[in-house]
């Protein structure tokens, strides 16, 4: 894919870096001297363009009309909404991806501003914070579409409803469905007779309501 990423701070940085060592082709469009030099030297696969990302013309440079998504990472959100709505608006860019640093502005990043997917940092952390507290190894990895169906990440305790049991054997709620399971760093896909061992993560798509009753199996 051809990737354009706005913002090569911290977080743009290691971005780009993992998206070029998936193949990708990879922009990133950054305006401060001392941070272009830096990514020049962090990602040499990398393309670096110098400018602002609020001027159509830097978006042009860095190929925009070609990029399949564009992910918008700065930490400034009137750049990131300006940036967004260009790069979908102006420039029809199928895919546009922006970070919500102000929680207060999160209502803003939405597609009739130009945001295919807002990512509210300060909503994510809190949550796996909180979810961390609550010990019960499992996490919320992603939330999806308004009815808040879930990705989560479940660890297999020893002695749970779970621990030994082929996955058809075990009453998961519905529209639950179990997409991998890792066990010693080896993933796999599972079926019906995959038993489930202490130790164990599993990945599952779930509804909101069924969280809950995961962690009820799983702990």
């Amino acid at each position: 894919m051809q990737i354009i990423i706005v913002g090569g701070g911290k977080i743009g940085g290691y971005l780009a870096s993992e998206l070029a060592a998936d193949g990708n082709e990879v922009t990133v469009v950054e305006q401060r001297p001392d941070m272009v030099e830096r990514l020049e030297q962090m990602c040499p696969a990398c393309t670096v363009v110098k400018g602002s990302a609020s001027d159509p013309q830097t978006l042009e440079r860095a190929g925009v009309h070609m990029a399949d998504v564009t992910a918008i990472v700065t930490g400034d959100d009137e750049v990131n909404l300006v940036a967004a709505m260009l790069a979908k608006m102006e420039f029809s860019v199928p895919r546009v991806i922006a970070r919500v640093n102000n929680p207060s502005n999160a209502w803003m990043f939405t597609p009739a501003n130009g945001v295919d997917v807002g990512v509210n940092q300060a909503e994510l952390i809190g949550r796996f914070i909180m979810e961390g507290m609550n010990l019960r190894d499992v996490y919320t990895i992603m939330k999806l579409g308004r009815d808040e169906h879930c990705i989560v990440q479940a660890t297999v305790r020893a002695g749970s409803r779970v621990d030994g049991i082929p996955l058809r054997d075990i009453g998961f709620p519905e529209q639950t469905i179990v997409v991998a399971v890792e066990r010693n760093g080896d993933l796999t896909v599972p079926n019906g007779s995959t038993h489930l061992a202490a130790g164990d993560e599993a990945v599952l798509f779930c509804s909101k309501e069924g969280r809950d009753a995961i962690r009820r199996l799983f702990s």
